[in-house]
């Protein structure tokens, strides 16, 4: 159990931080920029399920952001050697549930929503606002995590689940333009004189 009496330590006056396994890196290491990025997303979920109400849209949401929560963990413990990022009581790592769960409610989202015939701009209602910041910072984590894991091994879930959530943010958008009627399409070149 987390119990925080302190909110700073000044350990991370020095421009580094600590990891599960007591290990300190800069503040600027790839991991933490990953880390840092996973909890941008984060937030930026928070202000879209508020715009979501209390449906069940939002109560997805609030999952997803607990699994973030997950993923900063999974981040924030480097692997050890032949390092198979199966969970235990000591480690806490994304696993195929999480990503499976992401993927049914996509389907489930998709659903109800005609094919797409253009791209649509990042917007709609205020709800669907919300939810694109969200996707584009999903989207930011992703290629954070990416070039984390081009540097150290990091979990494969991990990277399936933040692949994956941009997906479910797009299609919860396109959802809450009113099941993508009021998506506001692309038009390509349109404004070229």
């Amino acid at each position: 159990m987390v119990k925080l009496t302190k909110i700073y330590t000044r350990t991370g006056d020095d421009g580094t931080t600590g990891l599960v396994d007591g290990s300190r890196l800069p503040k600027h290491d790839a991991r933490m920029e990953a880390i840092g990025a996973v909890d941008e997303a984060n937030s930026a979920l928070g202000l879209a399920a508020v715009a979501l109400a209390d449906g069940p849209h939002a109560e997805a949401l609030y999952r997803i952001q607990n699994d973030l929560f997950d993923l900063g963990a999974d981040l924030a413990t480097p692997a050890g050697e032949d390092e198979d990022f199966a969970p235990s009581e000591m480690v806490l790592r994304v696993v195929a549930s999480q990503v499976e769960w992401l993927e049914g409610a996509i389907d489930e989202a998709n659903a109800r929503l005609e094919p797409l015939t253009s791209f649509v701009l990042p917007g709609g209602s205020e709800a669907a606002a919300r939810l694109h910041v969200a996707r584009a910072a999903a989207r930011r984590a992703e290629r954070a995590m990416t070039a984390m894991a081009s540097a150290v091994a990091t979990n494969p879930q991990a990277l399936a689940y933040i692949n994956r959530l941009s997906d479910y943010l797009f299609v919860l958008a396109r959802v809450a333009n009113g099941d993508g009627k009021g998506d506001v399409k692309w038009v390509p070149g349109a404004n070229r004189a």
